[in-house]
């Protein structure tokens, strides 16, 4: 049996209220049994209806009862077939009682697995829990339920169980469904189960666990809060980006009659010299260079390793700080849960304890963190305060990484402060704009969010698992179109377009868009299209000076550059020239830039840099020749000034 193996069993509502949002079910199904055939191979999926006008499943036979709920597809391993089974499902004629469907599904995992798998057992409950369930010969249906979560907490079942209702179903019966409501409640909190409320089929789409990832920890050890204070703690991954399933290369070299061929493809290097090309250089004689400079330095793996730096594992709390001061953009990778130890109840006081004061004090704690032993790199992280709601379910603290200096991009941007008040927005646009974000506010007061991270799947993954399961059974299949779920998620919901056309209409009168006039080629594109002393350029000396104009205006910076660097010398050069706060800016400027040229050419290895020295050498050029000109001129204007006194 695989260590992984899940046994699945769905239970749909095919009854006349669930009809409209049948087909959006097919599809989320389908797609889960998809992901089965590549992440679950060997997992057990069954399929349970109920709502329908007949009655097939066992214990119907066994003890009576259990009427309208139909075993579509009895619990074996994953295959395409099942795929076929659920994008067709029949349309039921009667109102199904979902606690039936429960107890048809938990009787199914008992007998198939009994006490085997705990934890690994899992129902799936799809319906609208709108119409009443069967009163019980004994008790109220409140005990029936316990007596059924209690059952199922004991054979270690989960369940999951996905209420959908759009708002013609909450105007029907209120009392009947804020009693089921209450039913499904109890099951939820007896058995740590799941259960989630949709309103439409994009959330129905990813409110389902098409994928099971069992937790995995990546640290287990000590939170250090000082060398005499010690917790023992526990780290999940809270969250992780979901990527595309390794593609493998396939190889059809093989016989069509070789029914054992694997078809992989096996990649082998091979290392040969440079000046003799039929030569391989075997493993014990490479070595690994690093470019420093000029030149590359070779670096052994016994050097290598004696230079590396080994921390101890552990976790150690190195202060704490206001929650105010830790920006939210700092948050460098996935997100981190931190809980204490299972079953050692001093370390759930201690984290608790200390969770719950950061919290009323509105602090967060920076930690150190090596998770494992002989990891290069050490993480400098954030701890913030998780206070649970529930009681069955401890504190504990969620972790994010955060940055170290050299991590830091500190850009800076010229601020609208900076530019003329002919530039800036009046009341009335400043209003329309405000006017346009709160129509496409995806929460508005008073109405459920839209597209909630927790229900929206990614459109790319979803759309590339369905062209797989649709090239598995026709090789030759285009590319379909975009679902109209999908569509849902990538593009702009029409009907809130449409109902506020007048105000995208308001900002766009407000707002004159106006095409940008094409400028004139840059003195470097000059240069790289015409050679130096051509004809042309001799005859049109203007050419020259429009070029470099507006070479200047292109690339000059808005904030005050005080030295030139490597990275970007033409425009710190060029922002330096531009400075008129001081008389020593120019000189400054021509200064560095000659040095930043000789640095390039010295550091350069096999002319690597010999284009920016060009550029560089460019840009020197034509800043000396403007600033010729602009002394030129300021001697006319004073000339012309002394003359007519």
């Amino acid at each position: 049996m695989a260590r992984n193996k899940e046994a699945l069993l769905l239970l749909i509502d095919v009854g006349p209220s669930m009809h409209t949002v049948l087909p959006e079910v097919e599809k989320v199904c389908s797609m889960l049994v998809q992901k089965k055939l590549i992440f679950g191979k060997y997992d057990d999926v069954g399929v349970v209806i109920f709502g329908t006008e007949d009655t097939d499943n066992e214990l119907t036979n066994e003890v009576g009862g259990y009427e309208h709920v139909v075993v579509l597809n009895h619990l074996k391993v994953v295959d395409g077939d099942l795929i076929k089974v659920l994008e067709q499902l029949p349309r039921g004629t009667v109102d199904g009682d979902f606690l039936d469907a429960i107890v048809v599904g938990m009787d199914m995992l008992i007998k198939k697995f009994g006490q085997t798998i705990k934890g690994k057992k899992r129902l799936c409950l799809i319906t609208d829990a709108t119409h009443p369930i069967k009163d019980p010969f004994e008790g109220t249906k409140q005990d029936q339920v316990s007596t059924i979560a209690e059952q199922m907490f004991a054979h270690g079942m989960k369940m999951e169980c996905i209420v959908y209702r759009g708002q013609q179903d909450m105007d029907g019966n209120t009392s009947v469904i804020e009693e089921n409501d209450i039913l499904l409640d109890i099951i939820s909190k007896m058995t740590s189960s799941r259960k989630v409320h949709v309103e439409n089929s994009t959330s129905l789409l990813g409110a389902l666990r098409t994928r099971n990832i069992s937790p995995v920890t990546i640290y287990r050890g000590e939170l250090e809060l000082s060398s005499e204070v010690k917790v023992l703690v526990w780290v999940y991954k809270k969250t992780s980006e979901e990527k595309f399933p390794t593609l493998k290369k396939y190889s059809d070299k093989a016989p069509e009659t070789d029914k054992l061929a694997t078809h992989e493809v096996k990649v082998e290097f091979e290392y040969k010299k440079v000046d003799d090309p039929s030569k391989v250089v075997p493993p014990e004689q490479r070595i690994k260079g690093y470019r420093y400079g000029p030149q590359v330095v070779p670096i052994s793996s016994a050097e290598w390793e004696a230079v590396k730096f080994k921390p101890e594992k552990g976790v150690k709390l190195l202060g704490f700080t206001d929650a105010s001061n830790i920006m939210r953009h700092y948050y460098m990778k996935d997100v981190n849960v931190v809980i204490a130890q299972p079953g050692n109840m001093k370390a759930a006081l201690a984290v608790s304890a200390l969770a719950r004061g950061m919290k009323e004090m509105n602090k967060v704690a920076i930690v150190r963190c090596v998770w494992r032993q002989g990891q290069a790199n050490v993480v400098i992280g954030v701890l913030s305060p998780n206070i649970s709601e529930r009681d069955d379910v401890p504190d504990s603290f969620y972790f994010n990484v955060v940055p170290f200096a050299e991590d830091v991009r500190e850009f800076q941007f010229p601020s609208f402060s900076n530019l003329p008040s002919s530039m800036l927005p009046n009341n009335e646009q400043q209003e329309a704009a405000d006017n346009l974000v709160k129509m496409l506010e995806l929460s508005p007061t008073g109405k459920a969010e839209c597209l909630q991270p927790d229900f929206t799947p990614n459109p790319v993954l979803e759309r590339f698992y369905r062209y797989l399961e649709l090239k598995s059974r026709h090789l030759d299949a285009a590319v379909p179109p975009l679902d109209d779920t999908l569509k849902k998620i990538t593009e702009p919901d029409s009907d809130l377009l449409s109902h506020s056309k007048p105000v995208i209409d308001g900002f766009r009168k407000l707002f004159e868009l106006k095409e940008n006039p094409k400028l004139k080629k840059s003195s470097r594109r000059l240069l790289r299209e015409k050679p130096s002393g051509s004809n042309e350029e001799r005859d049109d000396p203007g050419n020259i000076v429009d070029a470099e104009a507006v070479n200047f205006i292109e690339h000059a910076s808005s904030f005050k550059v005080e030295k030139i660097g490597e990275s970007t010398p033409v425009q710190d050069f060029e922002s330096m020239m531009l400075r008129r706060d001081g008389a020593d800016w120019v000189s400054k400027a021509i200064a560095d830039m000659k040095s930043i040229i000789m640095q390039l050419v010295t550091d350069s290895f096999e002319g690597d840099n010999f284009q920016k020295v060009l550029e560089c050498l460019i840009a020197l050029r034509k800043g000396c020749i403007l600033e010729q000109r602009r002394i030129l001129l300021v001697s006319t204007s004073f000339l012309h000034l002394k003359m007519s006194c």
